[in-house]
């Protein structure tokens, strides 16, 4: 693979991320093992949260005081000023660092701008005059809003999910990204473990030459595998086109991607395992959907009142009552095929 620059910030980083969220559900020695192993295998990217219960800290411990060495970006969630310098006050604590190379807001529901009520993008200003932070990015999931960032000039990044089951208007707002030497950041890059030839995703992927691709990252044998892909980047190949192809015939159109955005539901089912469990069953190891701990969780589906609070939060506009129903019904005649 190969080492790209991030838009206009002179930050040079391999086109090879790691995705930090799931290091929440990592103890912290394995962690700090994973995360310096990352390193030491050329990964210099890494992006983590507040929001992301531990990450931080994890990160900290790994490279606390080697910062140099690496590119962080980390975000805030903070809808009024006051949260936000609280929020970027304990992120610089637990990284264990002075400064953040890229702070990004967090799926905000709007488009911090200079002179919005919120005072949000000025504090950005002000933080990057302190030095405090390097570079102001942004994260979303909503593609009229990723269009408004670009469109603003007031980003240095974009964190947006993208992979090969994206909509052609999304590769397209990427591309606009490229245009405005804005540095892309690409989340999901697996669809949220819906894509299973990692191979696939990465070849696709890195064609767009200025996109970073961030891989959430949990298990040793994943990190392998994406460290092999640093000295031996895959290539596009007719079987790996193949597989991209089977895959957006299957997959593409209305599916829950599992972001976690429409939760918590006040009924207490787990909207983005439940939505997609259908397509998990097919795609992934799926015993954990029949243990009773998995059919407990699938029966939640009955509880749905059709409040659409759901839907309303949904980034990609889904009808998710509907797609709960329909992933139940399909989970019951898997149980039923299974004679369970």
């Amino acid at each position: 693979m190969a080492k790209i620059a991030v838009g206009k910030t002179g930050l040079q980083v391999e086109q090879n991320g790691f995705g930090a969220l799931p290091l929440q559900r990592v103890p912290k020695p394995e962690a700090v093992r994973l995360l310096r192993k990352a390193h030491d295998g050329g990964m210099t990217f890494f992006d983590s949260a507040r929001g992301y219960s531990d990450s931080e800290e994890k990160l900290g411990e790994a490279f606390g005081g080697t910062w140099d060495k690496v590119v962080i970006a980390t975000k805030t969630h903070a809808h009024d000023t006051a949260a936000f310098w609280a929020d970027l006050e304990a992120s610089l604590r637990t990284l264990r660092t002075d400064h953040i190379d890229i702070y990004q807001f967090h799926n905000p529901p709007f488009v911090p701008t200079p002179g919005h009520e919120s005072g949000l993008y000025e504090a950005m200003l002000e933080a990057r005059q302190q030095g405090k932070i390097r570079f102001i990015g942004i994260t979303n999931h909503r593609l009229n809003l990723a269009r408004q960032v670009i469109a603003s000039g007031l980003y240095d990044t974009l964190q947006f999910p993208f992979s090969y089951l994206s909509t052609d208007e999304e590769q397209e707002m990427v591309r606009s990204c490229k245009e405005k030497e804005m540095g892309f950041i690409a989340m999901k890059a697996l669809s949220g473990g819906l894509i299973t030839n990692s191979a696939a995703a990465c070849a696709w992927l890195t064609r767009f030459e200025h996109a970073v691709p961030i891989w959430g990252i949990q298990r040793e044998w994943e990190l392998d595998e994406f460290l092999s892909y640093i000295a031996n980047p895959p290539a596009l190949d007719d079987a790996l086109q193949t597989c991209i192809e089977a895959d957006r015939k299957e997959l593409q159109g209305d599916f829950c991607r599992g972001c976690g955005y429409c939760m918590p539901c006040p009924q207490g089912i787990v909207i983005n395992m439940c939505a997609r469990a259908s397509l998990m069953l097919r795609r992934s190891p799926s015993e954990r959907f029949f243990t009773e701990q998995g059919r407990a969780m699938m029966k939640k589906i009955e509880d749905c009142i059709e409040c659409n609070q759901c839907s309303e939060k949904c980034p990609y506009d889904l009808d998710t009552p509907a797609l709960l129903k329909k992933n139940y019904q399909d989970y019951l005649e898997v149980l039923a095929q299974r004679g369970l």
